[in-house]
């Protein structure tokens, strides 16, 4: 690990990456970020939502929001926020569920 840029097993830092990271290189990193959440989200719960035996319209019953969200969270159309608000939604009301999912 050590030598690699992204590890901090070692507590060793590269600074030739830090001192070449532009605005811009961060930007793209934020999205990639934001975007990786989101899927890991939306695959959150859909595992929950399966592991309940529900259909997408009983699941939005079930957490108290528009059938419209958890489907176009699951074709990855909800933006972070929404998709924050729902996945709290589930943590309220599914607990037990998002527990075992979460393993």
């Amino acid at each position: 690990m050590a030598g690699d840029p992204g590890s901090l097993l070692d507590g060793s830092v590269d600074h030739t990456v830090l001192d070449s990271t532009t605005e811009a290189d961060l930007i793209a990193q934020q999205r990639e970020d934001d975007a990786e959440a989101m899927r890991d989200m939306v695959q959150f719960a859909r595992r929950v939502r399966r592991r309940m035996g529900l259909t997408q319209v009983e699941f939005a019953r079930r957490i108290d929001v528009s059938h419209e969200t958890i489907r176009n969270w699951e074709q990855g159309k909800r933006g972070p926020t929404g998709a924050a608000r729902t996945l709290l939604r589930i943590l309220d009301k599914a607990p037990e569920i998002a527990l075992r999912v979460l393993g």
